[in-house]
């Protein structure tokens, strides 16, 4: 029996923080990972996805580079060379991980940790003999599967990202299940590699947490690269065979060679034994927990994907580890609520806060203002008009209360937007902060003056 301050389950975006967060406060930290240091988000999410899609992304730059006096006619793509770049950026990044981790001086385990007891675990591993772990705190950090739902064919033509990001050869046609984040994302990754492909989302419209504003751009860019979008209805009556995967939408038929299920996740619970800690999930496998990351036992945090009502980003997952691990060791630590997203569709998207909509259903009056990419000096030099920045504000105090961007950049843009919410400022003192020029960030200070009819650089509203 070995025995530790704290023990953290899982190396992923939030485990591998906590545990590094505890040992700075010189704590004896020993770390649980079954599979690969990083989680999903390192090895089969946000890198290996970011890094395939920046690939994909600069051979459809090239290939349409006319406009800025660049000739890529003859631009070819090579699918097996981007597939090694993307893992010789997975094994480097995973690899700085342990680094990181062993220099902290966290012990790590391999195998998959099990409760034995609000404060001792059991590691298992395949052919090795059970490891038992004893901890004063417990952090959970064991994240989320891909969801794959009991009516689909089983067969290997129908796959969830991990696999799909597996594949050596692109599909000529590809059927995507679900128009949400991943599943948008990887739309857009192979439609730029030349695929068909066909989005089929049950919702009346994809991304339905992002601002109406926003998806009204995204659709008409993705129907631009050719993709097919079919919302509103199910995709029904799915079949499976080696030549091929077939459904319905309404009355039309949908076929493809691969059907990519992006329908969401499910937290990474099952194998962890919870009640031997008395520690109850609800019916998806999530975790309650206070302000503190704290769980039903005082002894027993959790964070990241597992947790009841959170936001599934990586981003994310770090803060809460950083909160857990504080907490752990007797700090008050308490986690932040205002979360910034990115996605990494063409043209990106960054939403941070309250949407328009979302603002006014919560009884609110609010004012918005929005800076078009088109009027934008950096943005007509660098040739990335499509899209904007918006702004909204509550109207009586000023205060920020939310804001969207897409576009060129919107993931990086959306940082400032993400500070100044956080910091409840008034869009007069961003209006009035001072930006760079020429940048895309002034586009943020032009919304600003846009919400109060003052903008520059845009024409006024005829009264």
């Amino acid at each position: 029996m070995s025995t530790f301050d704290v023990a953290v389950i899982g190396a992923g975006p939030g485990g591998y923080p906590a545990a590094i967060r505890a040992a700075q406060l010189g704590k004896r930290v020993a770390l649980v990972e079954k599979e690969a240091f990083g989680g999903t988000c390192l090895n089969w999410g946000c890198i290996p996805t970011k890094t395939m899609i920046a690939s994909a992304e600069l051979y459809h730059q090239a290939r349409h580079g006319a406009a800025l006096g660049v000739d890529g006619s003859g631009v070819t793509f090579d699918f097996a060379r981007m597939l090694a770049r993307k893992n010789e950026v997975v094994k480097k990044l995973s690899g700085g991980v342990q680094q990181l981790l062993r220099g902290n001086g966290v012990e790590i385990f391999s195998g998959a940790a099990r409760f034995e007891g609000t404060r001792r675990l059991s590691v298992h591993r395949e052919g090795a003999e059970a490891q038992w772990l004893e901890a004063n705190a417990i952090i959970v950090a064991s994240g989320s599967v891909s969801a794959m739902p009991g009516f689909l064919p089983r067969h290997p033509r129908v796959m969830e990202s991990r696999a799909f990001l597996d594949l050596t050869e692109l599909p000529r046609n590809l059927i995507v299940l679900g128009g949400g984040v991943i599943g948008c994302e990887f739309a857009c990754l192979a439609a730029h590699l030349g695929v068909q492909v066909t989005i089929v989302e049950m919702l009346e419209d994809i991304l339905p947490m992002v601002d109406r504003d926003v998806r009204r751009v995204l659709r008409k860019h993705l129907e631009g690269l050719g993709i097919k979008l079919f919302t509103g209805a199910p995709l029904e009556s799915i079949e499976a065979d080696d030549a091929g995967v077939r459904g319905k939408y309404k009355d039309q038929a949908i076929a493809g060679d691969v059907l990519l299920v992006a329908i969401g996740r499910k937290a990474n619970t099952e194998s962890l034994d919870l009640p031997r800690a008395g520690i109850a999930a609800d019916k998806r496998g999530q975790i309650a927990v206070d302000t503190s990351c704290r769980t039903s036992q005082a002894s027993i945090f959790a964070i990241g994907d597992i947790v009841s009502g959170s936001v599934q980003l990586a981003h994310a997952a770090t803060s809460q580890g950083i909160v857990a691990a504080e907490a752990a060791a007797g700090l008050r630590s308490r986690v932040e609520t205002v979360v910034p997203a990115c996605i990494f569709t063409t043209p990106e998207i960054g939403t941070v806060g309250m949407t328009e909509e979302q603002a006014r259903q919560a009884g609110r009056e609010v004012r918005t203002g929005i800076f078009s990419f088109a009027a934008l000096g950096k943005a007509m030099a660098a040739g990335v008009t499509e899209g904007f920045v918006k702004w909204v504000a509550d109207a009586a105090s000023d205060r920020l209360l939310g804001a969207a961007a897409v576009g060129a950049h919107a993931t990086e843009l959306i940082a400032e937007a993400a500070v100044a919410v956080r910091n409840e400022m008034t869009a007069v003192e961003l209006g009035r902060t001072i930006h760079c020029h020429p940048t895309m960030s002034e586009s943020w200070m032009e919304a600003a003056h846009a919400l109060h009819g003052t903008c520059i650089h845009a024409a006024p509203k005829r009264r």
